[in-house]
């Protein structure tokens, strides 16, 4: 689908203000405005974000009372369980909680549930198998039970007490627990709302920590250094793709200070599979090699398996453990080809499905662990909100992605009446439901999306944050776009637009990515394109090239590259 591309221009004198305030190139004033910093206040916060200022002035709601609990089944030796969810956040909000409580001698566990045999979220079965033949006396919720009603009750029933946090849009009443730590509760005023689960997890910490500390429990032991986690706290924001702004960039950005240190060494050899030194690691190497490695455990296999790597001590068992994620991984990236394939060949067969503003498909032989990243590449292809269904025995899983512009979970709000349950975000979500009623909800979907949509908001937008010619491209550039990382939702990668592109020369990388060499004004600046067909000729000038810029480190050299989006 070809896509309109937006160049943003911004106001002259706002560029030339914040050039003079930060002694920085108009390209890079620009991009700044473009992300909305220009005051002076909001550039030295952006520039120099600091763990010391991330304390909201209201606390989390319920935050007071879940560490009073927590503390004292620390102190009582009881029997604490955390429940974590299985993507990236639950795993390392799971991580980030065990290492806490096993600093403290905590009689702790884990527990993840398996995506397919179990589900989502805590469930009454859970407490039935699992908490109460193991004389569980506290559970924590982590990434996970803003909406698991039934089994709250039964463990408070069976003598359980559960303590929640969470970050997932809330669509009714909470349940009946101790506490629900959750930002995004109607009468919470953290202005938080936009953490992940582990950072939902991290300021609960940061709280209990001072909790300890006012009870004097540290009096004979060292506190722990919760910098050190933010690790854990970097990995699991960026893989959620909430924004990556305020607080987020302060945890993200610190975080990755960490990381590049190499002292965890699940993280380390994670990045060894890669082919990537954690000294340069980025937010992209995150998002894109480090979390579909981590994610692959729950999709194909178990995230405990995460959880035991993130976790690990011992390099050698820690490079084991990544080896096997990476093979699982290659097992889902096959997966999801056979889908999509099958899906596009669907989709020509039956064009009138495209005449719909929304994609919902069904069938019994997708797997339901791949299904979310189907419909994201679903989502991104045609520009329109996508939900595939997994269906067996009467019941059907489903997985959404959405467009910018439409809320897909008061879009499934607005569908309750044909779904067993669902949760999620603005743009992810999931769903059960009854495969009689799968009909139904296609209809119904189509007409709130329909409702809410402008037909505008069904052709894809690059926004170009600079049109800027190739020969304006120096090292001082490169060097001030670097500072603006940690990139992510609402502070993406800078996308620049140059005309007239020359190509000096080109060759095949691998299967599917072609290298070339643009023409400079220092004579030539190398480009590499991903995902593309090398066998389709290359013409050796482009009217339009859309682009990233960065440095390409190698063999501890670097150089300018441009990364191609579209040509």
């Amino acid at each position: 689908m070809k896509k309109h591309f937006q160049i943003r221009t911004p106001d002259t004198q706002t560029v030339l203000n914040i050039c003079n305030t930060i002694n920085c190139t108009p390209v890079t004033a620009t991009i700044l405005i473009n992300r909305n910093i220009v005051s002076e206040k909001a550039l030295t916060s952006f520039f120099n974000p600091s763990l010391n200022e991330i304390l909201p002035q209201n606390p989390l709601k319920d935050m007071d009372v879940a560490v009073e609990r927590i503390a004292r089944a620390i102190t009582n030796h009881e029997k604490i369980l955390i429940f974590g969810d299985y993507d990236v956040d639950g795993i390392t909000s799971t991580t980030l909680l065990y290492e806490f409580l096993n600093h403290v001698n905590a009689n702790v566990s884990f527990y993840i549930p398996h995506r397919i045999k179990e589900g989502y979220s805590l469930q009454v079965g859970h407490i039935l198998n699992y908490a109460l033949p193991e004389n569980i006396n506290l559970i924590i919720t982590t990434d996970c039970g803003s909406s698991s009603h039934d089994a709250v009750n039964k463990a408070q029933n069976s003598g359980i007490d559960v303590v929640i946090t969470d970050h997932h849009n809330i669509s009714d009443s909470l349940p009946p627990a101790v506490a629900v730590v959750n930002p995004k509760r109607s009468d919470c005023c953290s202005g938080l709302e936009n953490l992940a689960g582990v950072g939902v997890a991290f300021y609960m910490l940061i709280a209990l920590r001072k909790h300890l500390r006012d009870i004097c429990f540290w009096k004979n032991q060292k506190e722990p250094n919760l910098k050190n986690m933010c690790d854990l706290v970097a990995l699991g924001t960026l893989a959620d793709s909430v924004p990556i702004t305020g607080v987020n960039r302060t945890l993200t950005k610190t975080g990755l200070e960490i990381i590049s240190s190499g002292k965890r060494p699940g993280i380390k050899a994670l990045a060894q599979i890669c082919k990537i030194s954690t000294h340069d690691i980025d937010s992209g190497d995150i998002a894109f090699r480090l979390a579909p490695r981590l994610n692959a455990a729950g999709r194909i296999g178990h995230s405990k398996q995460a959880v035991t790597l993130l976790t690990a001590k011992d390099p050698a068992t820690a490079m084991q453990i990544a080896q096997s994620l990476n093979e699982m991984n290659i097992t889902r990236q096959n997966i999801e080809k056979k889908i999509l394939n099958e899906i596009s060949l669907d989709l020509q067969r039956h064009p009138h499905l495209l005449k719909k503003k929304s994609i919902v498909l069904a069938d019994n032989n997708w797997h339901e662990g791949v299904n979310g990243i189907v419909a994201a590449r679903l989502a991104e292809t045609y520009c329109r909100p996508a939900i595939l269904i997994s269906t067996s025995n009467g019941m059907g899983k489903g997985s959404a992605r959405s467009i910018p512009g439409f809320d897909l979970f008061n879009g499934l709000l607005s569908c309750a009446d044909d779904l067993e349950s669902f949760g999620g975000h603005t743009m992810a979500a999931g769903l059960k439901i009854k495969t009689k009623n799968i009909d139904r909800f296609k209809e119904n979907f189509e007409a709130i999306v329909l409702k809410k949509m402008k037909p505008d908001d069904f052709t894809p937008k690059l926004f170009i944050d600079v049109e800027l010619d190739l020969d304006d491209i120096s090292p001082r550039l490169i060097d001030e776009i670097e500072y603006i990382q940690p990139f992510g939702t609402e502070n993406q990668e800078p996308l620049f637009l140059a005309r007239n592109v020359h190509v000096i020369s080109s060759a095949p990388v691998g299967a599917s990515h072609r290298k070339m060499s643009l023409s400079h004004r220092d004579g030539i600046i190398n480009a590499i394109q991903f995902n593309i067909d090398v066998n389709k000729p290359l013409k050796k000038r482009f009217d339009q090239m859309v682009f990233h810029i960065g440095w390409n480190r190698w063999n501890k050299k670097k150089q300018p590259q441009i990364i191609i989006k579209e040509i």
